[in-house]
């Protein structure tokens, strides 16, 4: 289907707007999507619409597009070698084919915020969509790994998906390089599907390749009753209280060493989240390979945590990012991880911990390390406008997947966790993914609503992108036991990771029996759970957890 063609459709169907044909490529159920009406791009000098030179090209001064079918994909790519390039974007016509809710992803976290709404064009929905009318689902998305930061809009009249290519707050310079933007996937429900089933399946579809751990992974982790004031001692007496509930001893579980251990900066010593060195524990532990193997012969699996861009409060400027809006402490100085220099140490501390015997790492902080936010607050720009990192030539999106690429190097065959990593660009490097942010040991409310939702909205990626983790049991005094409980059930029959932070004051014989019951469970392979009122509820209550349906009061 050409361009002009396109354009003289009359069809004001969803589905007749945009997809060239209904054909299924390799069973999957993938339609080819339609090439677009309109292509713009954005340079310092404004925005500026392509104009058609050909079938599957398009042309702005030197700026060159071209789209073209690789399978089931529509393949973007553009050249730019005169101009810097912020942006791409493609516009579809909906005419009154607009879906009656739509459901977007996450730049990286949830944060309790993601629901089926109605279209509303000003809403940025990264990655992909879910629209759904009738209990029929069209979705669209890019697929996984690609070199821009992508998000659809939705809504008066039109599709728009923008590539975003800048490199920090800047456009990249391309010079004489071909970027291959994004591969754009699409499909609709079939047969029999629900929205759940479609929606899996073209999860699927983003990400063929996921890197998924041999087992299922659950276990134990101090941060919601330590809250970083931890240590050796404490480690190990959490360790040995809950490994005694763990009876399969084919798949052991986790015991997850969260932030306070590394060697604290002299300017930030009450910050367990910010380290000087993180190849060096701090007095409380003192060895860590010890700690390790003492770990391990409770019978749990050593994992640790880490923050791979924090720098020394030492370290020269030229290694580091510049101060930015929401990156603006000096005490709090971030690598630049286009830097050789500074990749070259991220690995050499992944290295250390494997020394160390350490079997998974959690690594954190470097989506908000990099631009300066969080998740939430890219509604707008994804960090603030013109700063640059040390190398312009790559997009953001291409420097947060080389850092991604050298940590996965590094660590060899130990389980990588990403947390507040990028989400698209985590499938296929990271074996576990915190799909959510924080839940809590201190209030349920802020559990409920970070891990409920994010467990209810992103189970759809589960085994497709990467194990879905959506975040921890705060098993503490602080917390009711009846919401706990029903929390740490439905982490146990959902397949997704189930991690508990149990303060030891909160262990009675009660939670100890239950633990032991939702441990076994963990350690077993389970079968997706899927939220019941999802399309309706932001924190579904009903869930079809193994075949049966089940209900929850989060109060």
């Amino acid at each position: 289907m050409n361009r002009r063609h396109f354009i003289r459709l009359s069809s004001s169907t969803l589905t007749g707007l945009l997809f060239t044909d209904f054909t299924s490529f390799s069973g999957t159920g993938a339609l080819r999507p339609a090439l677009p009406a309109r292509l713009w791009v954005t340079l310092d000098s404004g925005r500026h619409e392509l104009q058609s030179a050909g079938a599957n090209k398009w042309i702005f001064q030197d700026v060159i597009a071209e789209m073209d079918y690789a399978g089931d994909a529509l393949r973007v790519r553009i050249q730019s070698p005169g101009t810097a390039l912020l942006e791409i974007t493609a516009q579809w016509p909906l005419a009154s084919a607009e879906p009656d809710t739509v459901l977007g992803d996450h730049w990286e976290r949830t944060y309790g915020d993601v629901s089926f709404q109605p279209p509303v064009f000003d809403r940025r929905l990264p990655w992909y969509f879910i629209g759904t009318s009738a209990q029929q689902a069209t979705c669209f998305g890019v697929r996984t790994g690609c070199s821009t930061l992508c998000y659809w809009q939705l809504g008066a009249g039109s599709m728009q998906l923008t590539m975003d290519t800048r490199s920090a707050g800047m456009g990249v310079v391309l010079g004489n390089r071909v970027l291959h933007c994004a591969d754009i996937i699409t499909t609709r429900t079939q047969g029999q599907e629900n929205v759940f089933a479609t929606a899996r399946r073209f999860c699927g579809l983003m990400s063929s390749s996921p890197r998924l751990p041999k087992e299922p992974v659950y276990g134990i982790n101090d941060w919601y009753f330590a809250y970083g004031r931890n240590s050796t001692e404490l480690i190990l007496k959490h360790t040995s209280l809950l490994a005694e509930l763990a009876t399969d001893t084919h798949n052991r579980p986790f015991s997850v060493v969260d932030a306070g251990w590394a060697k604290y900066s002299p300017l930030q010593p009450d910050d367990c989240c910010w380290g000087d060195d993180f190849s060096r524990p701090n007095a409380h532990f003192q060895d860590m390979g010890k700690l390790a193997g003492d770990i391990r012969g409770l019978g749990m699996r050593p994992g640790l945590w880490t923050r791979p861009l924090s720098a020394a409060h030492d370290d020269p400027k030229s290694l580091l990012l510049p101060s930015i809006p929401g990156r603006d402490d000096p005490k709090s100085p971030v690598l630049d991880p286009t830097i050789e220099e500074n990749l070259a140490r991220i690995q050499r501390n992944i290295h250390v911990y494997r020394q160390w015997g350490y079997e998974m790492v959690k690594h954190d902080y470097s989506t908000y390390d990099i631009t300066g936010k969080w998740g939430f607050q890219m509604t707008g720009e994804i960090t603030q406008p013109g700063w640059q990192f040390h190398d312009r030539s790559k997009t953001t999106a291409e420097v947060v997947l080389q850092l991604y690429q050298k940590i996965r190097e590094a660590a060899g065959d130990i389980y990588l966790i990403g947390c507040n990593t990028i989400s698209h660009l985590s499938a296929g490097i990271f074996e576990l993914n915190r799909t959510g942010d924080d839940t809590s040991g201190k209030e349920w409310e802020r559990t409920r609503k970070m891990g409920v939702n994010t467990l209810g909205f992103r189970l759809v990626q589960h085994q497709h992108f990467y194990s879905c983790d959506g975040d921890c049991v705060g098993l503490t005094r602080d917390v009711p036991w009846e919401r706990n409980k029903q929390w740490m059930q439905l982490l146990s029959q959902s397949s997704a990771p189930l991690f508990i932070s149990a303060q030891p004051e909160a262990l009675g014989s009660e939670q100890r029996v239950f633990i032991k019951d939702c441990f076994s469970r963990a350690a077993r392979p389970m079968p997706v759970a899927e939220p019941l009122d999802w399309l309706t509820n932001p924190w579904p209550r009903e869930w079809l957890l193994g075949g049966i349906r089940q209900s929850f009061d989060w109060g």
